[in-house]
């Protein structure tokens, strides 16, 4: 069986995905097979694997890291939020339908079994397994039944490295208030302390840091300097939705859902020289904009009303108007219909109408399709026209069945990873559509695009981005140096095997 090491944050946002990576990507490097396991994940970002099942992103991050294909072992549990009190849960992959918070905490002890499960089959097949705990394991409401947490490493037996935002202020307290609120046996469990995200001179914290090792008996195993890493993003914490993308030849907006999810679909156009990707949820925001892109969500019919409500509605019509190209994915394709409708309830019932800027309808189905694919982009018009005809590939993930009319014509033709092939989304008058999640991250596909926009202006732009799977490398082999640096690996091996 797998050796083991766990990672649990003082709060949420305080590094550990990217921490739980960097691990991930020195074991590689370091000759162990590795994978990551997170028993529990609550994220709107999410992936499709090879087999059609659905797991968080920063678990594929982890494995992309270690090297290895994503599986839904690596999080056996994901809860997507639907509203700010239930969620959709997916357990091994396959969702179970829509829960309060009160019915999943309340059932949750109940799927221990497919945890340890997950974990021991993944523990066969591999030398380590990077363990990342959710939010802070001194939530002392929540410690009854955990399965996620401290709860886990008793069941797997695994030392903990206790992680702390300095970025945020007040790390010192927070650490040690983590260590004091726990029980003594989970206590025992922490095994070192990391401070991650510093700004500045280490030497300034010296003190501090020998006063927080007599305080708490713990070990600091290292400090973590604040970096800038092109990496997946798990969820809306993401700092790259804060920028503006102000100095760039090319602006893409890309609308700011309140549901937003799989924003991770445009980061390879932010990686083309000369093109700023930024976040919107104000119509002003929408001005100047070269593109606006409407995303996907988990709640479509909800963030369908936001739009109208908040004048990004009547604000992308008028830039459409003004020949500014409108490009939807998923969620954001079906908006951009004439209707999206919900009969069977569920996303909570309803009919809406849509943007009306492509001639399809869209009815919900409890059924969910989860599918990778790939395919070619048809014979487009418009603005994108440089894009027929280019290579596409991603994964499928929604609930809705889009109709298009019969004169309409399609996005793309797609083969799904069972054979099939299907006529995916629309295009009419500089409006786009489709459900490929991914659909830019083929290699080409994001220049293109970007030569295009940057055409209708009548500049030019460097085609010299590096593809997407060479760029990833890049910025995992970039985080792994920081980190291995900054801990004192010896300590953390030393942890690994039992010694310390």
């Amino acid at each position: 069986m797998a050796r083991c090491i766990m990672v649990q944050g003082t709060c949420s946002n305080a590094g550990k995905s990217l921490l739980c990576a960097a691990l991930c990507r020195i074991f590689r490097q370091d000759g162990w097979r590795v994978a990551p396991f997170k028993a529990q994940n609550m994220a709107l970002n999410s992936f499709i694997t090879a087999d059609g099942g659905e797991m968080g992103r920063a678990q594929v991050v982890q494995a992309e890291a270690a090297g290895i294909a994503p599986d839904v072992r690596m999080n056996p549990i994901l809860l997507k939020p639907t509203s700010d009190v239930g969620s959709q849960v997916i357990v091994m992959g396959q969702a179970r339908g829509n829960r309060t918070a009160r019915e999943y905490w309340s059932d949750k002890k109940a799927l221990l079994p497919v945890v340890k499960q997950a974990y021991e089959s993944l523990a066969r097949e591999y030398d380590i397994i990077v363990i990342e705990g959710a939010g802070s394991p001194a939530e002392i409401n929540l410690k009854k039944d955990d399965i996620v947490n401290m709860g886990l490493a008793k069941l797997v037996d695994a030392p903990v490295l206790l992680v702390g935002d300095i970025d945020r202020g007040g790390v010192f307290a927070s650490l040690y208030g983590t260590v004091k609120l726990l029980e003594p046996d989970e206590q025992t469990r922490i095994r070192a302390l990391i401070i991650n995200k510093f700004r500045g001179d280490v030497e300034i914290l010296r003190p501090g840091l020998a006063q927080l090792e007599e305080l708490t008996g713990k070990p600091v195993a290292g400090v973590v300097p604040y970096g800038r890493f092109d990496i997946d993003d798990e969820d809306s914490l993401s700092e790259r939705l804060d920028g503006d993308a102000r100095g760039a030849a090319v602006r893409i907006a890309v609308v700011r859902l309140p549901r937003l999810s799989n924003f991770t679909d445009f980061a390879a156009l932010g990686r083309v020289p000369g093109v700023g990707v930024y976040y919107a949820d104000k119509p002003a925001q929408l001005e100047g904009a070269d593109m606006i892109i409407l995303p996907g969500t988990k709640a479509t019919l909800s963030d369908l009303k936001w739009l109208r409500e908040s004048g990004m509605e009547a604000q992308m019509l008028k830039q459409h108007a003004a020949g500014i190209p409108v490009f939807g994915v998923c969620g954001g394709f079906q908006m951009l219909g004439r209707t999206v409708s919900d009969p069977e309830n569920t996303e909570g019932g309803g009919s809406l109408r849509g943007l009306g800027l492509l001639p399809v309808d869209t009815v919900f189905r409890p059924r969910k399709t989860t599918v990778q694919t790939r395919g070619t982009v048809g014979n487009l018009s418009g603005v994108l026209a440089e894009l027929s005809g280019v290579a596409v590939e991603g994964y499928e993930i929604h609930m809705g069945e889009t109709a298009r009319d019969a004169d309409a014509l399609p996005f793309s033709t797609l083969t799904r990873a069972d054979g099939t092939t299907v006529s995916d989304g629309c295009q009419a008058k500089n409006a786009y559509g489709t459900y490929l999640h991914g659909v830019f991250d083929a290699s080409g596909v994001a220049q293109r695009l970007a030569q295009a926009l940057a055409a209708r202006k009548g500049i030019s732009l460097d085609n010299a981005a590096m593809t997407t799977a060479g760029y990833k490398e890049r910025e995992y082999d970039r985080l792994a140096d920081t980190v291995r640096q900054a801990l004192d690996m010896d300590m953390i091996y030393r942890i690994l095997e039992g010694n310390a």
